[in-house]
C-alpha cells in the first residue's frame, strides 16, 4: 500500500509540474527573425538612433516590420553574409531573409517566396568617372576585373552577360567598392538603386552606359524556408498586398533616402 501511495504522489508531481510548463505566459510576444545583410544601402543598413545607439534601419527592415506588425509579433534582425542567408534559414536560424532578393530557378530549389513586394531600378555597372567612356558596351569589359556580391544575381551577369570579363565576387558590397576605389577592381555590377547612391555620394564614379544591355529587373520577394514549415507566408502576402495597396513601399524608400547621410554598411556576423 504504502509503495502505491508513493507512486500516486509521484505521479501527481509530476502532473503538476507538466501543467506548470505549459502555463502560457500572457506577456510573451512572438518574434519573427529577418535574416538579412546589412551592406546593402538603402535597402539595409545600420545607423544611429536618438541615443546613439546603433540600430538597423532600409527598406527591408521597414517592410520587415510591417509585416512583423501585420502578424502581431515582434521582429527580430540578425545580420549575416548574404551568401549564408538561405542556408541559415534552411536550418531554422531565421525566419524569413529579406535582402533585396530576387527569385531565381536555384533559389527556387532551397526557399519558397512570397509575392513581389518591390521591383528596383534595372542593374547598373558602376566605373571609375575618368574611365566611363572606355565602356559603352558589355563587350568593353574583356580582360577587365568586374566585381559582384557572391550568391547573387549579379555573378551572373559577369559570368554570362560580359564577354572576357574577369568575375572578382566578394561577400561585401562595401568590400567592393572599397576596391574600386583603390583600383583593384575595373567594375562592379549591383542593383539601380546601390549603384544610384553611391554615384551620388562619390563624384569619382559613374554608371557605364554599357549598364542600358543589362534589361530589366526582377522584383524582389520575401523568402521563407522550403516549404513553409513555419505557415508564414499567407501572413506575409496578406502583408504584402495591404503595403503594395496602400503605397507603404514608396515612404519606406523616402526614410531610408532620409537616412543615406548617416547609414552605415556593415558585414554579416
Amino acid at each position: 500500500m504504502k509503495k502505491i501511495i508513493a507512486m500516486m504522489l509521484a505521479l501527481m508531481m509530476a502532473m503538476t509540474l507538466i501543467a506548470c510548463g505549459e502555463k502560457p505566459d500572457d506577456n510573451a510576444k512572438d518574434v519573427l527573425v529577418m535574416g538579412t545583410s546589412a551592406d546593402y544601402a538603402p535597402y539595409e543598413f545600420m545607423y544611429p538612433d536618438a541615443n546613439g545607439d546603433m540600430v538597423y534601419g532600409g527598406i527591408d527592415i521597414s517592410v520587415a516590420q510591417a509585416i512583423a506588425d501585420s502578424m502581431g509579433k515582434e521582429l527580430e534582425v540578425q545580420n549575416m553574409n548574404f551568401d549564408f542567408l538561405l542556408t541559415n534559414l534552411g536550418t531554422g536560424k531565421c525566419d524569413m531573409v529579406l535582402a533585396a532578393i530576387e527569385v531565381t530557378p536555384e533559389r527556387l530549389d532551397a526557399a519558397d517566396f512570397s509575392d513581389p513586394y518591390y521591383t528596383d531600378l534595372p542593374k547598373m555597372i558602376v566605373v571609375p568617372a575618368a574611365s566611363v567612356d572606355q565602356y559603352k558596351t558589355l563587350n568593353d569589359f574583356g580582360g577587365k576585373l568586374v566585381g559582384a556580391q557572391t550568391a547573387t544575381t549579379n555573378v551572373d551577369i559577369v559570368n554570362n552577360d560580359m564577354p572576357g570579363a574577369q568575375l572578382n565576387s566578394q561577400t561585401t558590397v562595401t568590400d567592393m567598392f572599397n576596391m574600386l576605389a583603390n583600383g583593384k577592381l575595373d567594375a562592379v555590377v549591383v542593383d539601380g538603386a546601390i549603384a544610384m547612391q553611391y554615384v551620388e555620394n562619390n563624384k569619382s564614379l559613374a554608371i557605364a552606359g554599357a549598364s542600358d544591355e543589362l534589361g530589366e529587373a526582377l522584383p524582389y520577394c520575401v523568402a521563407v524556408a522550403k516549404g513553409d514549415p513555419k505557415g508564414l507566408l499567407d501572413g506575409i502576402n496578406a502583408a504584402i498586398a495591404d503595403m503594395v495597396a496602400n503605397k507603404k513601399v514608396e515612404q519606406f524608400i523616402a526614410d531610408a533616402d532620409k537616412l543615406a547621410d548617416v547609414a552605415v554598411e556593415v558585414a554579416g556576423e
